[in-house]
């Protein structure tokens, strides 16, 4: 099986290709990547059979290098083990989510568990999407927004949660997209996500959170990519490999 390991420290990422040589001598290392999108690049390219992903990395977090590569290919995903300095209480969501992980600094014992597991696991597809879509899931407030502050020029507005059709993220804000137009806040997303009401948005793309009361239809093409067309809004927005199960039944 080939292996690509991504961490952002080079030392790290040394030292676990060496400890899994010796918990795994016919692993094929081929790649070290020094941060997700290279990571993301490299599985296309070299097709691995696991990835070894750093969650805390620059730029793009481990995690959003993964919901990347399900994104890109589909079935053909690679078996994704977090490389985590979480605490072993972080690290429970993790076992609970079905996804395998290693906690820094590496334990044999630990390492050699992850070996089996992934062992035990080869030839079958792993549902990474469903893993991912637990993993990126985000605590509900309490109290759910009810309506947004978003700028537009110089003027301060207040959006009713009804006439949002979408939220955008883009560079350091996030567009709050209603059928007049776009405002913006400086909210980032997935803060934004768990305050608000989840029966009525849903995040279909890393980039993107939906009104589902917007959604006309939603469309599979031949490769079984996802696309949603809104009601109030003429773009269509594509969904990411992540979240389109959630749209199977449209």
């Amino acid at each position: 099986m080939k292996a690509i390991i991504a961490d952002d420290e080079p030392l790290l990422a040394a030292s676990l290709k060496d400890a899994l040589l010796g918990a795994w001598p016919e692993l094929d290392v081929v790649a070290l990547a020094p941060n997700g999108a290279q990571a993301v690049r490299l599985a296309e390219e070299l097709k691995p059979g696991v990835m070894f992903l750093d969650i805390q990395m620059p730029g793009m977090t481990g995690l959003e290098a993964a919901a990347e590569i399900a994104d890109r290919m589909g079935d053909a995903a690679p078996a994704i083990v977090f490389v985590t300095a979480y605490d072993e209480f972080a690290t429970k969501a993790f076992e609970l989510a079905a996804a395998d992980y290693v906690l820094k600094p590496v334990a044999p014992q630990r390492l050699a568990q992850t070996v089996m597991r992934l062992k035990a696991r080869a030839g079958t597809a792993p549902d990474l999407a469903a893993q991912l879509r637990r993993l990126l899931a985000v605590e509900p407030a309490a109290e759910p927004l009810r309506e947004i502050r978003a700028g537009t020029g110089n003027t301060v507005k207040m959006i009713p949660l009804q006439d949002v059709c979408y939220f955008q993220a883009s560079d350091k804000y996030t567009s709050v997209v209603t059928p007049e137009g776009e405002s913006l806040i400086r909210t980032p997303l997935k803060e934004l996500l768990a305050q608000l009401p989840p029966k009525r948005f849903q995040q279909v793309h890393r980039g993107t959170i939906v009104n589902l009361a917007e959604v006309a239809a939603a469309t599979r093409d031949d490769t079984g990519r996802v696309t949603l067309r809104l009601r109030r809004r003429k773009e269509a927005l594509p969904v990411s490999r992540v979240f389109a199960e959630l749209f199977r039944a449209m």
